[in-house]
């Protein structure tokens, strides 16, 4: 599922692009799909990617009122990812898991151009960055007591700051 919006508009575009991804997702997992993919790669011109942390607890939001949510997954692929908090933040509020390709594409060009400490190759350089995201996702959960991705996946610890309190009452509830 395609995750943008029309980037020119009357300002509600977002908001209207965001029910209609959700009501995609539904009608996706009710016709018997169980894996949603949320990708913000490839857009057409003039769409504006819908921000990756709103877009996954819109749809996620929305499985779980409707009772949909335990019987699916949600795949996010995103160039908005790339550090450590950006994939808790993702995960934390609802992704299965995280294709973060531009991060993909920056580390494997890096390593041909042998702009890393080491001369790794491509395939061991995002090796070795994908086993950074999980060390560092290990000690987010960690420090706030929790051991297993399954417990910290949709459990939303964070703190909205400077958010309206419509946005958070629609889009991240609980």
């Amino acid at each position: 599922l395609a995750i943008g919006f029309p980037a020119s508009g009357d300002g509600k575009e977002l908001e209207r692009a965001l029910d209609d991804l959700c009501a995609r997702a539904e009608a996706a997992i009710v016709g018997g799909r169980r894996i949603l993919v949320l990708s913000d790669k490839s857009l057409p011109a003039g769409i504006a990617p819908i921000p990756a942390l709103l877009a996954v607890s819109a749809v996620n939001r929305h499985l779980v009122r409707k009772r949909l949510r335990t019987s699916s997954a949600l795949i996010l692929e995103t160039g908005e990812a790339r550090e450590v908090m950006h994939m808790a933040v993702l995960l934390g509020y609802g992704a299965s898991a995280i294709n973060p390709y531009l991060a993909f594409e920056i580390v494997a060009d890096m390593a041909l151009k042998n702009e890393l400490s080491a001369n790794l190759g491509v395939a061991n350089a995002i090796e070795n960055y994908v086993k950074a995201l999980c060390k560092g996702l290990l000690k987010i959960m960690s420090k706030i007591g929790i051991s297993t991705l399954r417990s910290y996946r949709s459990a939303q610890v964070f703190e909205a700051v400077g958010l309206a309190r419509g946005l958070v009452e629609k889009y991240f509830e609980g």
